[in-house]
């Protein structure tokens, strides 16, 4: 089935004790046994699983075009499973454009634990090529990244990845599996942060993984990661995401067609340094993103000329677009990263973040002209 039928359908049909349309939400957190102690209705503890959590993760598995997946508490909760599912003496190939927490978690908490580390840029195939060892066993791929929109040619890390018996996972949390496919450029595992475009509406905190392949060792490892460590998506959760995802398709359409106009529009604002977004043939990496994404998506940065407190000002004076951090939901946002980031950051000290939403684009464009000025 397209995609738009998978949104809508995937991971549940009518309710087969009441014939309801709409998925139950479940919150039980035991289940019965039958009389001879067994659990032939498959299901026995709620940190096992649910049959809520368990509908969102057939359909997640649907979307992405892999054989499973998981639903975690945080799109953390998920990045964090991945590395630990590796063993102390082991290296991974981290961007060093990326969400900072990803980063920050390998540094803060895996290196001291035992795995080893290279921060690279992932721009130029080359880097990555150059940083993969014997003992590499994983390769993070953000594309695009956070916050500077740089991409990665996904199919050639597979490609540098597979040399030397290392997995490649994937952020496609700002692609979505509308603008992008990793399991199908090759990446073994896809990673979400469902609190974003998945579930859509500033109301949902959750994470997901899938798979390309289930008997693999590696989703037994992270099943039994989940269950054991407990970061579960709870089951409300889990069925907001379910909701989300079935207007996900219509959502992108709206999202990207907005951001290219905003994007257009800023391109030639005199009072803006750059723009970044991989829709615009400025960009870059634009043949990159035409090559392997299908949606260019609703997140766009701009460095506002004046430095950082003409960017801060400019937030400041806003008033559709809300200064607030987060994506991927309804209302378009917007923020200062570098400020979010902290004295680590990447992200230039005159770049604003933005999530661009689903309002009319000429409202988004009016509101930034009177920021702007001019």
């Amino acid at each position: 089935m397209r995609i738009e039928t998978l949104c809508v359908h995937a991971g549940h049909g009518p309710d087969s004790a009441t014939g309801a349309v709409s998925p139950p939400l479940y919150l039980s957190t035991t289940y019965e046994r039958d009389t001879d102690g067994e659990f032939r209705r498959g299901f026995v503890y709620a940190r096992d699983a649910n049959p809520t959590r368990a509908m969102l993760e057939r359909a997640l598995a649907e979307l992405e075009g892999g054989e499973a997946a998981l639903a975690w508490s945080s799109g953390q909760a998920a990045t964090n499973a991945v590395f630990q599912s590796l063993r102390p003496g082991d290296h991974v190939v981290v961007p060093v454009f990326a969400y900072y927490g990803t980063p920050q978690l390998v540094r803060e908490v895996y290196e001291p634990w035992g795995l080893q580390a290279s921060y690279v840029d992932m721009r130029t195939l080359d880097a990555v090529r150059n940083a993969v060892r014997d003992n590499t066993r994983l390769i993070w791929v953000e594309s695009p990244s956070n916050p500077l929109l740089t991409l990665t040619d996904i199919a050639g890390v597979v490609e540098i990845a597979r040399d030397v018996g290392a997995r490649v996972a994937v952020d496609n949390t700002w692609a979505t599996p509308l603008g992008q496919r990793p399991l199908e450029l090759g990446a073994d595992i896809v990673m979400h942060s469902t609190t974003k475009y998945l579930s859509g509406h500033s109301d949902v905190l959750s994470g997901a993984l899938v798979v390309r392949e289930r008997d693999d060792d590696l989703f037994p490892r992270l099943r039994l990661l989940q269950k054991e460590g407990g970061a579960i998506a709870a089951p409300f959760d889990a069925w907001l995401v379910a909701r989300g995802i079935r207007t996900l398709p219509w959502r992108m359409r709206a999202h990207t067609a907005n951001a290219m106009a905003v994007a257009l529009f800023l391109q030639s604002h005199p009072a803006v340094e750059a723009v970044h977004y991989p829709g615009l043939v400025t960009h870059p990496q634009h043949e990159i993103a035409r090559r392997q994404m299908h949606l260019y998506g609703g997140m766009a940065s701009v460095q506002v000329r004046g430095g950082r407190s003409e960017a801060l000002a400019t937030a400041a004076r806003l008033r559709v677009f809300t200064r607030a951090t987060s994506l991927g939901a309804v209302e378009s946002l917007i923020e200062h990263r570098a400020s979010i980031e902290g004295s680590a950051t990447r992200a230039p000290e005159n770049l604003l973040r933005m999530s661009i939403g689903l309002e009319h684009h000429e409202d988004l464009i009016d509101d930034l002209q009177q920021a702007l000025g001019g």
